[in-house]
């Protein structure tokens, strides 16, 4: 139980921070409200952060929050590749709805140079654990090809909706994430299909 706990008042920290970071911008948060708003103590915050700047990187923790409310809720009759795609339309509505492209950005830049712990690249998160299942269901199913390994088409899906939100990012947010992601990723994603007659 006390595990759960703070794993609770991390995540609440996290979401209350992020809340007050869309509604009135990073430099307009102060540690002070966020505190207020995640409901807990000076000393809880500074235990799981050293400041506001080391809150840029739990975005990733907000992503794999949506990819755990999406695993539970997605359809299993789709085949791997409509979960695949799901996954990408429910995370780019979700990023357009609730993120800005600024806070994108920094996150995208922190990730650049940071020497520590990329969030990004982390193994451990959900959204490689879930990419890792459906693509590997995909190929025991054989709706996707095995020639390849599930690691390397998770890389490459990952390096893919990267390259989205990087290009959605420094083009000023000028198209619809989502809507590109809609009509490039299945072209993208169609090269992993197994051919019919194989």
């Amino acid at each position: 139980m006390p595990k759960k706990q703070k794993k609770n008042t991390r995540g609440n920290i996290i979401t209350a921070a992020w809340q007050l970071f869309y509604e009135q911008g990073y430099e307009n948060t102060t540690v002070d409200e966020i505190i207020v708003a995640a409901n807990t103590s000076k000393g809880s915050f500074y235990h799981y952060f050293n400041g506001k700047d080391a809150l840029l990187s739990t975005l990733a923790y907000l992503f794999d929050e949506k990819y755990e409310e999406l695993e539970e809720t997605m359809d299993s009759s789709m085949d791997s590749y409509e979960k695949l795609l799901f996954l990408n339309q429910e995370l780019f509505t979700m990023i357009e709805n609730s993120i800005s492209i600024e806070l994108l950005a920094r996150l995208l830049s922190t990730q650049l140079v940071t020497r520590g712990e990329k969030s990004l690249l982390d193994r451990s998160r959900l959204y490689y654990r879930l990419l890792s299942k459906i693509i590997m269901e995909g190929q025991t199913a054989e709706e996707l090809r095995t020639d390849i390994s599930v690691g390397e088409i998770v890389k490459a899906y990952a390096i893919c909706e990267r390259a989205f939100m990087y290009d959605w990012c420094i083009s000023g947010g000028e198209y619809s994430l989502r809507s590109y992601s809609q009509r490039m990723l299945p072209i993208f994603l169609s090269d992993f299909r197994k051919l019919k007659s194989e």
